[in-house]
C-alpha cells in the first residue's frame, strides 16, 4: 500500500489548460434533474421534455409564443412608477425601482401589446415576475386599463397573463385601488360583449388572484402553477392543519371548479385561438 503514498507534498495538477463550461449552456430541470442544452430547452418552450415542468418565463417569451410570427405593437412602454408615499424600508422605493429596471431592462412589472393570433386581433397584458415579484402597483393597473380601452377600440378580446406575488406594499392603498380599477374596466369590456381570457401561471397570488386574475370569461392555467391568495405556509399556520397534496396548484383548483382548463405551453396558442373563435363568432 506504501506504493500509492505521495512522497512529495504540495504537488498540484496544473489547471492552465482546463476548459471550463460556459455559463448558460446547460439547463437542469429542478423537478426531475434532467439536463439538456439551453438551446433545446428554449426550443421546447422552456418546459422539461421528460416531466413537462414549466419553467417561469417573462412577457417577451409569451409574446413570442402567442403572437403570429412574434410580431406585436407594445403600448405605454416607458410608463414608470412614482413614489407619492415617499416609501422606504430596507431601501428607498425609488432606488428599488431603478435597481429593478437596470436588472430586467423593463420599466415595470407588466407589458401590454396588441397583435394577432391566427389572424385574429387580440390585446395581451403579460406580467414579469423578475420585476419586484410581478407586484401590482399603479403602473400595472393603469397599463391594464389602457390595454382594455385598446381592446374595446379594436373590438378585440383581452388576455391577461398573471404571474405575481400580489399587491405592491410600497404603494399601500394606491396598489389596492388597482384591484377595483381593473375589475371595473373589465366590466366595461364585458358590456361591449368582448371576451376576457385569464391565464394564471406560476405563481399567481395575493391581490391579483383576489381580483382580476379570477374574473375571466375563461380562466386557464399552466400545469402545476401555484395559484392562491395566501401561500400554503400561511394557510397551514393559520388553520393549524396539514394541507392536502397539491393544495393550491392548478390541478387542485381545476378539480374544485376554479379553473376551466389547464393548458400545456405547447398548446397555448392553439387553445387561445380556439377560445377567441368561439367567443367572437
Amino acid at each position: 500500500m506504501d506504493w500509492f503514498k505521495r512522497k512529495i507534498e504540495g504537488i498540484r495538477t496544473s489547471t492552465k489548460d482546463k476548459k471550463e463550461t460556459p455559463e448558460g449552456l446547460w439547463y437542469k430541470c429542478p423537478k426531475c434533474q434532467t439536463v439538456v442544452t439551453m438551446d433545446d430547452h428554449t426550443a421546447n418552450l422552456y418546459t422539461c421534455e421528460r416531466c413537462s415542468f414549466h419553467e417561469r418565463i417573462g412577457s417577451e417569451e409569451y409574446f413570442q409564443i402567442l403572437f403570429d410570427n412574434g410580431e406585436y405593437k407594445e403600448m405605454d412602454k416607458k410608463m414608470m412608477s412614482g413614489d407619492p408615499l415617499k416609501f422606504e424600508d430596507t431601501k428607498k422605493y425609488v432606488h428599488r425601482i431603478v435597481a429593478s429596471q437596470k436588472k430586467t431592462g423593463l420599466s415595470d412589472a407588466i407589458r401590454t401589446a396588441y397583435g394577432k393570433i391566427d389572424d385574429q386581433q387580440i390585446v395581451i397584458a403579460a406580467m414579469d415576475f423578475a420585476f419586484i415579484g410581478g407586484s401590482l402597483g399603479s403602473v400595472m393597473g393603469e397599463k391594464i386599463a389602457r390595454a382594455i380601452d385598446k381592446a374595446i377600440s379594436l373590438k378585440a378580446p383581452m388576455m391577461i397573463i398573471s404571474k405575481s406575488g400580489g399587491a405592491r406594499m410600497m404603494e399601500a392603498g394606491l396598489s389596492l385601488m388597482q384591484m377595483a380599477k381593473v375589475s371595473a374596466k373589465l366590466n366595461q369590456l364585458s358590456a361591449e360583449k368582448l371576451p376576457y381570457i385569464s391565464l394564471l401561471t406560476d405563481p399567481t397570488t395575493g391581490g391579483v388572484t383576489a381580483s382580476f386574475a379570477m374574473l375571466g370569461d375563461i380562466n386557464i392555467a399552466e400545469p402545476d402553477a401555484l395559484i392562491a391568495f395566501a401561500g400554503p405556509r400561511v394557510v397551514k399556520e393559520t388553520i393549524g392543519r396539514e394541507l392536502p397534496d397539491g393544495f393550491q396548484r392548478s390541478e387542485f383548483l381545476l378539480e374544485h371548479g376554479f379553473l376551466d382548463y389547464i393548458v400545456d405551453r405547447h398548446n397555448l396558442k392553439k387553445e387561445v385561438s380556439k377560445s377567441i373563435r368561439l367567443f367572437m363568432n
